[in-house]
This record gives structure tokens, sequence and C-alpha cells, in this order.
């Protein structure tokens, strides 16, 4: 078993409606696709039954990934969560040093991350460089762009 990826009982939802989808419809429709090319004769030459042989590939790998996640996952009790520092499910607003721009982000795990609603995984270099860190603290993280400096103004459920 891989290591244990920490989710809400809403990320576990998903991850398993993902791999149901991938094995109930996605699984099948691989199958009549290879079926098909296997009718058209020799498939030896057939581009159609290698393009679905490697779709076949593709698609099993990610339900091998995708089911050793839901295999280790394990339920955040959203109920004890602390806000006296930054951790998983807290909602961090941090101003920027450098430009006084604000941002709120919430730390989630890696298959529930969303920037567009604001939610990023706790691998990013963000995320990594708040974990623990109490309010009014002043991080410096390494990103991308250089280092910049970020002060935590508010942490949330």
């Amino acid at each position: 078993m891989g290591k244990v990826t920490y989710v809400t009982e809403e990320g576990l939802r998903k991850m398993k409606e993902d791999l149901d989808r991938l094995i109930n419809v996605e699984r099948p429709a691989i199958s009549k696709m290879i079926g098909e090319a296997i009718e058209k004769g020799d498939i030896s030459e057939n581009a159609e039954y290698d393009a679905a042989k490697d779709a076949q590939g593709m698609l099993e790998a990610k339900i091998a990934i995708l089911g050793s996640k839901v295999a280790s996952a394990r339920i955040i009790d959203e109920s004890k969560i602390d806000t006296s520092c930054v951790q998983i499910l807290n909602k961090v607003t941090i101003r920027n040093k450098n430009n006084d721009a604000t941002m709120q982000y919430t730390i989630v795990s890696e298959h529930e991350a969303d920037l567009k609603q604001g939610k990023i995984s706790i691998q990013t270099p963000i995320a990594k460089g708040l974990m623990g860190r109490k309010l009014g603290d002043v991080v410096e993280i390494q990103v991308p762009s250089g280092k910049i400096e970020f002060e935590i103004i508010d942490i949330a459920i």
C-alpha cells in the first residue's frame, strides 16, 4: 500500500465515483474499441488496434493509481481541525509582502485541489511553506518565480 492520502468525506466520495466511472464506463468502451479493431482483420498493421491498446494501457494505469489512493485514503475528522496553526483543511489568508496582494487558499489533499475554488494541494510549495505556521508569521516561500515573503493574516476552518 502507498502513502496515506488524507481526504474529506466528499473527496473520498469523488475519488470512488471517478474509479467507478473508469472501471464501469471507460474500461468497457475501450474493450469494445479493441474488439471492433480486431474484427477489421489483420491486427499487425491496424492503427486503430494499436491506439486502442495504448488507451487501454493508460486507463489501466489510471485505475491502478486511483485504486491505490482510495485504498490508502483516510478521512479527516473536520470537527477536530485546529486553527492555532496552519494544517490541512484550513482556509488561510496570506498577504504577499512584496506587492501587498492578499490571497485566500484552502489547503486540501492532492485529489481535491481546484485552484478555481481556491483549493490548493498540500503538495504545493505555498502549502508546504505554510504548514505548521501561526497567525502573524512571515514565511519565505520558494515559488517558480523566486522567493516571496508571505504574512499569515488569518487561519479559519
